[in-house]
């Protein structure tokens, strides 16, 4: 019912697109910028009627604006951080819904990289929008939160059906995957992963949409047992120069 296609933007900024297609709508999630998103939805033919917004940073909110006046279209992003979205229609928080089409989403609260960070799952179409609490074997770094709340996130996430697709913001796994392969040296996952995300950068090609059951296996924040091991793992990453 949805399809979702990948823009790429910035330096390592992924833009989503998605069309519903009975109803015809199409919801842009997290749209650092305007001018490509735009120019793609118009190449396919799709009038953008929705923005998702996941947390308030400007390569997530960025052309909000411009994309509104060039569509009329409706915003929607987290409720408490409101004051830092100002472009905001529509302001939600844990367990609102919204709707993209005939496709349902129910709103996720996963603070840690932001105070008011949320996440959009659609459970009957196995997928969910993270913004940039979950990464293809990473998680975001804690801005504005703790290492409690991330650990509490991984497992909320992890909960998830393994099919699950999902949908970061970021084209980090190659880093992340260095860094993934000196926290767990023995997890032969890691290393099978990696050998396959190198040969996807090397042809230019990216890496997400990941799925919950290959994060179970190889992402080694998901994998953390307890707030502390997620921690330290955090703390070695953002040092890691590998």
């Amino acid at each position: 019912m949805i399809e979702i296609v990948r823009i790429a933007v910035l330096s390592d900024n992924y833009v989503w697109l998605a069309h519903e297609s009975v109803s015809g709508e199409t919801m842009v999630v997290d749209p650092a910028v305007a001018e490509p998103v735009l120019a793609e939805a118009a190449r396919r033919g799709w009038t953008i009627t929705q923005i998702w917004n996941t947390h308030w940073h400007p390569d997530h909110t960025g052309g909000n604006a411009e994309i509104k006046a060039a569509t009329g279209c409706t915003i929607t992003g987290p409720a408490a951080e409101a004051a830092r979205i100002p472009t905001l229609d529509r302001e939600v928080g844990e367990g609102d819904e919204v709707a993209l089409g005939g496709a349902v989403a129910r709103v996720l609260e996963v603070p840690a990289h932001t105070a008011g960070h949320i996440a959009y799952h659609f459970a009957d179409e196995d997928i969910i929008f993270v913004g940039d609490t979950l990464f293809a074997m990473g998680c975001g770094r804690l801005f504005e939160g703790t290492a409690a709340q991330m650990f509490g996130n991984m497992q909320r996430l992890k909960a998830l059906p393994g099919e699950t697709r999902v949908y970061c913001a970021h084209e980090y796994t190659q880093s992340n995957g260095r860094y993934a392969r000196v926290a767990e040296p023995d997890n032969a996952a890691i290393a099978a992963r990696m050998e396959a995300v190198d040969v996807a950068r090397a042809a230019g090609e990216a890496t997400v949409p990941t799925t919950i059951a290959l994060e179970r296996e190889t992402n080694p924040f998901m994998r953390a047992a307890t707030v502390e091991e997620l921690a330290q793992r955090r703390a070695e990453k953002d040092a890691f120069r590998g």
